[in-house]
């Protein structure tokens, strides 16, 4: 059977099973539950000082209506960094590899925003069709612009996730691939190409990391725009 380096991101099953609602369910296992307690392990207090601290940064800037979206951004963004992380233990599966994974985040949430600003305040929505001071020629155009800038959004915040992660994970497997073909061949080359492979999976775990936060910062500049 020949294989290909596009196989690790083939939706896992067993016995004919699909895997990725395992998938999605293990980070919520790995989190550690909040007690009732005045003191905490030192694992709940960093846990609960990271999710506190992200909050107010990605909540400062915006109206006091938008942080009703506190939980669900903030779960959001620790239920991406979890899987991103989660793919770079060998013999796993990352769920925001597939495209359609991510699409059903991004689709909804995108969709939320814009309803909500077209409940809240539906001039201010429509406002952004048209910038202010538009020569009345380029007006038609504009719009179908700023339109179709609006129905890509999601398809961006998709997109953005599924390549980077994807191509990190190529990258990985062509490195790992080549250093061990070339370690009974050339040791000397294969050990640096080994070096290589450990300054890649840093820069991929700070790319998981990252994407995350983008994914989630784009959410909440677009809930911004609309309340």
């Amino acid at each position: 059977m020949t294989l290909s380096l596009f196989d690790q991101f083939a939706s896992p099953t067993l016995f004919g099973i699909s895997l990725v609602a395992l998938a999605l369910t293990l980070p919520w296992v790995l989190f550690p539950k909040p007690t009732t307690r005045w003191l905490n392990n030192r694992l709940l207090t960093l846990q609960g000082w990271f999710i506190i601290r992200f909050t107010q940064q990605i909540f400062q800037p915006i109206n006091l209506g938008g942080h009703k979206w506190a939980a669900i951004l903030t779960s959001l963004m620790l239920f991406l960094i979890t899987l991103n992380m989660l793919g770079l233990i060998p013999y796993t599966f990352t769920p925001t590899t597939q495209l359609s994974i991510n699409m059903a985040l991004a689709v909804p949430l995108w969709l939320a925003t814009v309803i909500v600003g077209m409940r809240n305040q539906p001039t201010h929505a429509l406002g952004h069709l048209l910038p202010e001071g538009t020569p009345t020629p380029l007006i038609p155009i504009l719009i179908v612009i700023e339109t179709i800038s609006l129905f890509i959004r999601p398809l961006a915040l998709g997109v953005r996730l599924t390549a980077n992660l994807t191509a990190g994970h190529l990258l990985i497997q062509l490195i790992s691939t080549a250093a061990f073909i070339l370690f009974p061949l050339m040791p000397t080359v294969a050990l640096l190409t080994t070096i290589l492979l450990f300054l890649l999976t840093l820069l991929e775990v700070a790319v998981a990391m990252i994407q995350a936060y983008v994914f989630v910062l784009l959410l909440s500049l677009y809930l911004q725009e609309n309340v």
